[in-house]
């Protein structure tokens, strides 16, 4: 893929594809995942928000073996009914946020419920819908509080720290924002959904830049979910209302676009190796049409074209670079490595 002549060479390749359909609250699959985080031992820790009660944590790996699942939907300890993401602590502990409980949730790697915070409200250290969540190195966790319009900083077990944003447009301002990311330089971005940019801000909260503007071009986005960060400062953005995941270089500037490559994971294929009469099915069907001009909008394109991202709502980096993108709508996850 070519890069934008300001940047250097960026050359990002298609790995592999993870995931089938679950309509159960366990075993193997998703149900509309809409986050995961990598741990350290390669497991995938995928965040499924479902629907019809299917809200759970499945774990797997790179190599698509199914480890186990832990959560489920309710209003119990341990439970979740809309959760938003999912991140790691330095010592491996999982933290899920639901923006419906207004709280984050804490669990050890092996899924037993640790404790849990959060209240509803709009005073500091209250929370409105909490979507997005993300560590620095110190284990303090950024959260973006969604319907707040705001940024909150607390410790790892809810101690309130600082805040900052509020509802607009200018710099520094949110318009219901959802994803963040901590870059390796300890600043911190945040998907800043309805004004369609990402904002780039210290750990302290102070404006330092922002990238994009609403739009199809390269470098525009429309309502941006999730950010990630890699380790020589390149931009991933979870173009969600594009259909498709951008790359911008440090400085913001438009590098790379991604529409999805995506083919059978070993799950679809053993599911067919068992249902020979759906593989016949699918053989005779045609999953990359050409569409009419009055469909090409990056929504039927996505829906009716199957390699394609369908609802990327989350990008994500491994310790080895690599990207993961979760669409939540065709219940998968596309890997991609840089090289």
């Amino acid at each position: 893929m070519a890069a934008h002549p300001a940047a250097r060479t960026f050359t990002i390749h298609y790995l592999k594809t993870i995931g089938i359909v679950n309509n159960q609250p366990i075993g193997r699959g998703f149900a509309n995942p809409c986050d995961l985080v990598v741990g350290r031992d390669g497991r995938i820790f995928v965040l499924n928000r479902g629907g019809g009660g299917l809200s759970r944590v499945g774990i797997c790996n790179l190599d698509e073996d199914y480890l186990g699942e832990f959560g489920s939907y309710g209003d119990a300890d341990g439970q979740f009914k809309l959760p938003t993401s999912i991140a790691l602590d330095s010592q491996e502990r999982v933290y899920v946020a639901d923006e419906y409980h207004h709280r984050i949730s804490i669990f050890e790697p092996s899924g037993k419920f640790l404790a849990k915070w959060g209240v509803l409200g709009t005073a500091p250290g209250e929370l409105n819908g909490p979507s997005g969540i993300a560590f620095d190195g110190q284990d303090h966790m950024y959260v973006v509080d969604q319907h707040n319009h705001r940024v909150q900083k607390f410790t790892a077990d809810g101690q309130y720290l600082a805040h900052w944003g509020e509802f607009g447009q200018r710099e520094g301002q949110f318009n219901m924002p959802w994803g963040i990311c901590i870059g390796p330089d300890g600043n911190v971005y945040v998907a800043d959904w309805r004004n369609d940019r990402i904002q780039k801000f210290s750990p302290e909260g102070r404006f330092l830049a922002s990238f994009g503007g609403p739009g199809q071009g390269d470098g525009q986005f429309h309502r941006p979910s999730a950010v990630a960060v890699d380790w020589e400062g390149y931009i991933y953005v979870a173009d969600w209302g594009n259909q498709r995941v951008q790359v911008l270089d440090p400085g913001g500037r438009f590098v790379v676009k991604l529409r999805g490559q995506a083919t059978l994971s070993k799950w679809a294929e053993e599911f067919f190796l068992a249902n020979p009469d759906e593989k016949r099915e699918r053989d005779k069907a045609n999953l990359i049409p050409q569409l009419p001009p009055h469909l090409r909008t990056p929504y039927h394109e996505s829906s009716q074209i199957e390699p394609y991202f369908w609802g990327p709502v989350s990008v994500d980096l491994d310790l080895q670079g690599r990207l993961y993108v979760t669409e939540t709508n065709r219940h998968r996850i596309q890997v991609y490595q840089r090289i």
